[in-house]
């Protein structure tokens, strides 16, 4: 008979600061290829950033902290990215591999592209992205400040928003990118409730994989999507800020979506709050576990279990605290596109556009300039990439006792948080995507290339990579869990 269930706990140093980064009404918005519009017009909730610090539980060890930021944007191209983490890290004093952002990636929130600088509203991108480089360094420094000694207790949730979203359109012989009901979808959640040290919650962490792509090209208003309403409903009911973190959700959607109605995104926000809620209210006391008491005689004999307080050694065990960056150096597609070939792309799809418009045909009118955002989104891609004939892929891990942060870049599918998790059961893992950027594009599973599904055609890896990388993370995982088999 199991006699004791541990509480999967942190405990650690934590400090938190947030700060609203919502853009100014007006500036460019257009992210859908689809959209007829460029300027925002106007506000649905506001675009929120969050530094986590964590540190060793003793201020005395050699440790130096590690800090996680959170953004309410899509992405950024990498040139912006380099910027924002030069100032973050000049800010802290921290080394490189101590700080990683990640993105909520709300497509609302607006294509933080300064080379638009000449469409409508574009002139006020350069400018946002520099003031938005001081928040966050500015906020590095007060969650820093704002290190003390806390207990992260973690639970996990079930939630249906997110649904499989590679889907074969038998009408046309197409895979679309859309709700496909016969597929997986992770439905987990990750909690975590960070009390300070007289176990008064502090922060409230979720961690859950779907795509923020409730809102879609009919939608003009800047926008958290679901994560706003979400936020805003478990910061009511718990009585502290909520962090949300995106997870591996290449292949993952909200099931109702690609809409402009934000009510709609309002619900699917509440939807996963109830469910984050849930599992915060199954959870006990900090820095204890639950444990059988043994039978008392009533009109049954009942067993009885109550929480019980850590000692010594389960104190020791759950303020373990590592951090390791590796690097997956991992191969380009075949056929790699050069920039001359994309730049002609371009200029081709633009032509197109302008004939169209001139002969009245806005159907053809649209459809050339979606297709000439996509050249422009690629020009971006590749032309900012890394030398070498390998990507060299980033993985950070942290330790926090009982629970392993693994984050990535990019946007891989679900497998990656499946399959670790499907690894090391005992443990809890929050995977986080997006982080540090966009540079690499999508991680498929190895079985979706040669598909023509959307997420392939963006693709700069080759098929493998995904399995690559879940390999040498969990191979990391296990040399920092000793004892591991996984």
């Amino acid at each position: 008979m199991i006699r004791r269930l541990e509480t999967p706990t942190s405990r650690c140093r934590f400090g938190l600061a947030t700060a609203d980064i919502t853009p100014p009404v007006g500036m460019y918005h257009r992210m859908w290829g689809a959209a007829t519009h460029d300027r925002s017009t106007g506000v649905h909730r506001p675009l929120l950033a969050t530094a986590m610090a964590f540190a060793p539980r003793d201020v005395e060890a050699p440790e130096p902290p590690f800090v996680l930021l959170t953004v309410d944007h899509c992405l950024l191209w990498t040139p912006d990215m380099a910027r924002i983490r030069a100032a973050v890290l000049q800010a802290s004093g921290l080394p490189a591999e101590r700080v990683v952002v990640t993105f909520s990636h709300t497509h609302g929130s607006g294509l933080l592209d300064p080379s638009r600088h000449d469409l409508p509203g574009g002139e006020l991108i350069a400018p946002y992205l520099e003031r938005l480089a001081g928040q966050l360094a500015e906020l590095t420094v007060r969650a820093l400040a704002a290190l003390a000694p806390a207990t992260i207790t973690h639970a996990r949730g079930d939630c249906r928003l997110a649904a499989h979203r590679d889907a074969w359109d038998e009408a046309t012989g197409q895979f679309v990118c859309g709700l496909n009901p016969e597929g997986p979808a992770d439905a987990t959640v990750i909690v975590g409730r960070v009390t300070d040290a007289s176990a008064r919650p502090v922060a409230i962490i979720a961690n859950y994989a779907c795509h923020p792509t409730t809102l879609a090209w009919e939608n003009t208003l800047i926008s958290p999507d679901y994560i706003g309403a979400f936020r805003e409903t478990v910061e009511r009911e718990a009585g502290a800020p909520c962090v949300f973190l995106q997870g591996a959700s290449g292949d993952l959607g909200p099931r109702h979506g690609y809409v402009g109605d934000v009510a709609i995104a309002d619900r699917n926000g509440r939807e996963l709050a109830y469910a984050a809620l849930a599992a915060l209210e199954s959870m006990g006391p900090p820095d204890a576990d639950f444990g059988y008491d043994g039978p008392v005689i009533s009109g049954a004999t009942l067993g009885v279990w109550s929480h019980r307080p850590f000692d010594a050694s389960r104190r020791a065990a759950a303020e373990s605290f590592a951090v390791r960056r590796i690097d997956v150096p991992l191969p380009y597609i075949p056929g790699r596109p050069d920039v001359g070939q994309l730049e002609a792309e371009l200029r081709e799809h633009r032509d197109r556009e302008s004939a169209a418009r001139s002969a009245g045909d806005e159907a053809v009118a649209r459809d050339q300039r979606a297709l000439a955002e996509r050249a422009t989104r690629a020009l971006a891609r590749w032309g900012s990439l890394p030398p070498g004939d390998r990507f060299p892929y980033q993985v950070t891990l942290l330790r926090l006792g009982d629970a392993i942060w693994v984050t990535a870049e990019g946007e891989p599918y679900q497998l990656l948080q499946t399959e670790l998790r499907r690894r090391f059961p005992d443990r809890t893992l929050l995977v986080l995507s997006l982080a540090d950027g966009w540079r690499c594009s999508y991680l498929p599973t190895r079985e979706t290339y040669g598909r023509g599904i959307y997420q392939e055609q963006v693709a700069m890896l080759a098929a493998g990579a995904l399995e690559e990388v879940i390999a040498s993370a969990a191979a990391e995982i296990g040399e920092m869990l000793p004892g591991t088999n996984e």
